[in-house]
């Protein structure tokens, strides 16, 4: 790249910060969504155990990821021919705008504040099932709220650092190929019957290519906690004592510092499917989860978005 890509991913954070994440089926995710729903439907298998559903899952992952990868790829070497010097410039920020989704994870987020302070509890459900995958028809105010913010503090790795982190490794098409990644996952990574063993592969990947990018996020959490004077000292504390609790791998480490900084306690109860679980506290209940609170996760979102973007771009000043 003839731009640093340091400030490509700030310009293309700065892209998403004006203009959002357009919502129509033209944009690359949608596409790419409806592609693994293709393939889901032809290569499920109608026999076979489940030795057969994890070889074809893995044969989906294989097929959507070099796909992916190649596609981003090759419009990024066509970009190169053309007559202006910075158009496969243009086109990397613009693949790593469609990648990302502060703007969008903020949206949800105030919507589901505003829904909750107006005592609309209906409208807030309907708008909390738009970005969650547990039931949503009896929630509670408090649980609604919670929904909002484990789902914000989560999704600021999946749809903000770790594709920013792998464009800083590998450009365009490798934040491209974990976007595909995390849309498989999301799609199929489910423990049901049907995705039990087909969708394992999507699961593991996804798990494996956010591992690092979940840490580094619960660090810059901890650091905004401090620069946004919420409890940092106890966001430290909650992360250590308990991220590895977290039923996911990486989930934790996203969940537990923002529940310490705002001194709250997120999971606990929730329904799949009408079947009851539990996923392990992360934080102390010191208070009530309420609405404001939402904007607190959404506050820390995007400072810790903007210290990752400051941290890149002063690490390549030196190497």
């Amino acid at each position: 790249m003839m731009i640093a890509p340091p400030i490509a991913a700030m310009a293309a954070f700065f892209l998403d910060t004006i203009a959002g994440d357009p919502q129509n089926r033209l944009h690359p995710v949608a596409f790419l969504g409806r592609f693994i729903g293709w393939l889901d439907r032809h290569l499920y298998p109608s026999y076979g155990g489940d030795g057969r559903k994890f070889a074809m899952g893995t044969l989906l992952v294989l097929i959507v990821l070099s796909i992916s990868y190649a596609a981003a790829e090759g419009l990024i070497l066509a970009a190169r021919h053309l007559p202006v010097a910075w158009g496969a410039d243009v086109l990397e920020i613009i693949l790593l705008y469609f990648c990302i989704s502060p703007r969008s994870l903020a949206k949800a987020g105030h919507e589901i504040y505003a829904l909750l302070d107006g005592d609309n509890l209906v409208g807030a459900r309907v708008r909390v099932g738009y970005i969650v995958g547990r039931d949503t028809a009896e929630l509670d105010e408090e649980d609604a709220a919670r929904a909002a913010i484990e789902t914000v503090a989560e999704n600021t790795v999946d749809g903000v650092i770790s594709p920013l982190f792998f464009f800083l490794l590998g450009g365009a098409p490798l934040a491209v190929l974990y976007r595909a990644a995390n849309t498989m996952d999301s799609m199929l990574g489910y423990k049901n019957d049907r995705y039990l063993y087909f969708g394992r592969m999507a699961a593991r990947v996804d798990d494996v290519l956010n591992y690092v990018p979940a840490r580094i996020t619960s660090i810059l959490f901890v650091m905004a906690a401090f620069l946004l004077r919420y409890d940092a000292r106890n966001a430290l504390f909650i992360l250590r004592r308990d991220a590895a609790g977290h039923p996911s791998p990486n989930g934790g480490y996203a969940e537990a510092p923002v529940a310490g900084a705002l001194h709250i306690r997120l999971g606990g109860i929730n329904y799949y499917f009408g079947q009851k679980h539990f996923r392990a506290y992360m934080g102390d209940a010191h208070m009530d989860i309420a609405p404001k609170h939402i904007l607190g996760a959404v506050r820390l979102m995007y400072t810790a978005t903007v210290l990752f973007l400051l941290f890149a771009y002063l690490f390549s000043l030196y190497r």
